[in-house]
Order: structure tokens, then sequence, then C-alpha cells
């Protein structure tokens, strides 16, 4: 199983200069790439602007938005926001997508909160078609730059509900999860492959996943508040309280979704402190 490791863009607080040197650090390390949650009514950086910034000051790793709501965004601008920088990346660019839960986001966008799963299945068409040289629309040509990969970046789908899963199978390259629970990982796994075989698809999906973390005690009780103000109840206090709070806490979540049959598990940072990437780096 890979290992990756989520940018710290989502604190309040944190400033570029450290998200980059952030990046480069995890680059010197184990990790198979650098991660980015999303959220609009927030005081985060923004995930694609941000990963390109990362792009020009790595080489290696891979940029994953962990993820992106698309719904908030134009389907043709996302689709050629993306294509950009998997081209400026050389490739390196894993766009996980999903809807969100947050009526707020769409208030302020604005976008239709109660329509975002119809959007996004038509997004996914619409960009997928693009991605693949294919029209616009009824009335408009090709948008460029073509991706690094025929038929567009490596795509992960987020879902929580059999409807969203049946993007998996027709859409995506795979599946990410984020609860951060290994079992329910490999449950949602297994409707993962079952949605895929559903649409015909050969082979297998890629299988990822994301948790939190946030390693000593004064990380913790740090990483806890960000949390809680990130999320709010009810979801903040579940978070929290899964953090793990120890070396054998930390290695058996690790453990537990190599076993689910996660290929790769991306680990988001609940504080700035760079010496985080370090201490992770010795655990890997």
């Amino acid at each position: 199983m890979d290992v990756g490791i989520g940018l710290p863009a989502a604190i309040p607080g944190v400033s570029g200069a450290s998200t980059i040197e952030w990046a480069q650090k995890a680059e010197a390390g184990p990790f198979s790439s650098v991660g980015l949650v999303d959220r609009l009514v927030y005081p985060n950086f923004e995930p694609l602007i941000t990963l390109a910034a990362v792009a020009g000051a790595t080489q290696r790793i891979r940029l994953a938005t962990t993820v992106l709501l698309a719904p908030l965004r134009n389907p043709g601008i996302l689709a050629k926001q993306a294509a950009s920088l998997d081209a400026l990346s050389g490739g390196r660019l894993t766009l996980g997508l999903g809807v969100g839960g947050r009526e707020d986001d769409y208030l302020a966008a604005p976008a239709q909160f109660n329509t975002r799963g119809r959007r996004f299945d038509e997004q996914l068409e619409t960009m997928k078609r693009i991605w693949a040289g294919g029209p616009a629309g009824e009335n408009a040509g090709p948008i460029g730059p073509p991706p690094v990969r025929d038929g567009g970046p490596v795509l992960l789908i987020g879902a929580n509900s059999p409807r969203a899963m049946a993007r998996v199978g027709k859409w995506g390259d795979g599946f990410i999860a984020g609860d951060g629970e290994p079992d329910m990982a490999k449950q949602s796994y297994d409707a993962a492959r079952q949605s895929r075989e559903d649409a015909g698809r050969e082979g297998e999906p890629r299988l990822a996943a994301g948790a939190y973390f946030a390693l000593d005690d004064d990380a913790k009780s740090t990483g806890s508040e960000n949390i809680m103000r990130y999320y709010g109840e009810p979801f903040g206090p579940m978070i929290s309280e899964g953090l793990p709070d120890s070396v054998d806490a930390f290695k058996e979540l690790i453990s537990g979704f190599s076993d689910a049959g996660c290929d790769e598990l991306i680990l988001w940072p609940t504080v700035t402190d760079l010496d985080q990437v370090e201490r992770l780096t010795e655990l890997i």
C-alpha cells in the first residue's frame, strides 16, 4: 500500500511558503502523493491553485485532490484546469471528485445544492468528452490542452450512497473513502468493485482512503481544535476522537487500511508544524 500525506493548506493561518516546504519535505520522504481537501466558505487555500504551485516546486510526488467539490465549479473550466495541471506536472494529477454536504458552500459559489448529484453526473460526462478531445458542447469546439494520459487524469470518485457509487463504475478509475475507518472503507471497496463489474469494465478499481493524523499530545490537542473548526457538529467530535493517540494506534490504522485492500492511504494533517512530516516519515 502506498502512503501519501495531506498538505496543511486547509488549516487556517498556514503560509504559502510553509505549504510549499511541506510538499518538498514530503517528496524527499517515502510519500506517494500530496493531497488536499476542499471547502469554499473557509479560510483555506483553493486546491487546484495550491497544487499548481506545488507542481512547480516538486518533480516526483503525485498531486491529489481528496476530494474536490466538483459541482461548485463550471465543468468546462474545471476540465481545462485539471488538464492544464496534469500537463504542467508531467501527468502527476490524481483528480478526486465528490459533491460535499455543506449547503453554505453552494450558497456562496453560487450553485444549486439540491441538484448537485445530477449536475455532477453531467459534469463527469462533459469532462470525459473534453479530455478525449471531443467538443465541449453542441455549439462549442474542443477545449485543450490534452491531459498527459489518454482519457484524462486519474479520476477517483468519493461516494456515500448507491447512486453515487454507480459513478465509480461508469466514470471513475477508482474510489476514495474519506471516513477514516478501515472497516467502513472495506465495505465501500466491495461496493466500488461491484459498481465497476456492473458497468462492464474490466480490471480492478484504484482504491484510496483518507484519514487524519496528529503526532504527539500537543499536536493532537491543537489538531482536535482545527478539526472541530473545520467540521463542526456532529462530525468534528467523531473525527477528533478517532485521531491515533500512540505509535501502536497509528500502526494499527495503517495496517487496517492495508488489510482492507487500500491501494493508497493519504494521511491528512491537523496541524501545520513541519516536524509532523518528519515524524510521519519515521513511522512509515
